[in-house]
């Protein structure tokens, strides 16, 4: 098989094409280069708690945070908060006030870090669904969150 370019041109092309990849001042930022997303688009997440906990974690302190923090200067519509449980222990009235103050704590926390208390739904499921084809599902110990956002007109 015979080489398409002579050995000599080849190099000199790629050394071309490398100095092209080392042009300076064509990106003076990441931002250049990197798009982000719309910190102004819904959020989900989801917050962990520990076993018959509804205490939130630093971790859960931090996420929390740092949606409020993304959310900042955007149009915040609604903010859903549905507390869970598993079915490990606990009657299910238990479980149900569990997954009620889990929501409770995952909404004070998210009010407290400015998001606007007018536009949340806070609900509870408690250990309904937690247990599937017999097995228990220690996922349950969680909130879900999920915020509408847009930005201000």
């Amino acid at each position: 098989m015979k080489p398409i370019l002579p050995a000599a041109a080849a190099s000199g092309l790629i050394l071309a094409l490398l100095a092209g990849c080392s042009t300076p001042g064509v990106y003076k930022k990441r931002s250049d280069l990197v798009s982000n997303p719309a910190a102004c688009a819904a959020k989900r997440f989801e917050v962990y708690f520990d076993q018959d906990q509804a205490r939130l974690t630093t971790a859960a302190r931090e996420a929390i945070s740092l949606t409020a923090t993304q959310l900042q200067g955007c149009d915040v519509t609604k903010v859903q908060v549905l507390g869970l449980a598993d079915a490990r222990s606990g009657t299910a009235a238990a479980n149900q006030s569990l997954s009620e103050r889990r929501a409770r704590s995952v909404a004070e926390a998210l009010a407290a870090a400015g998001l606007p208390a007018p536009a949340f739904e806070v609900a509870a499921a408690g250990a309904e669904g937690a247990l599937v084809n017999g097995v228990n599902d220690p996922l349950r110990r969680r909130t879900e969150v999920v915020i509408e956002a847009a930005p201000r007109r």
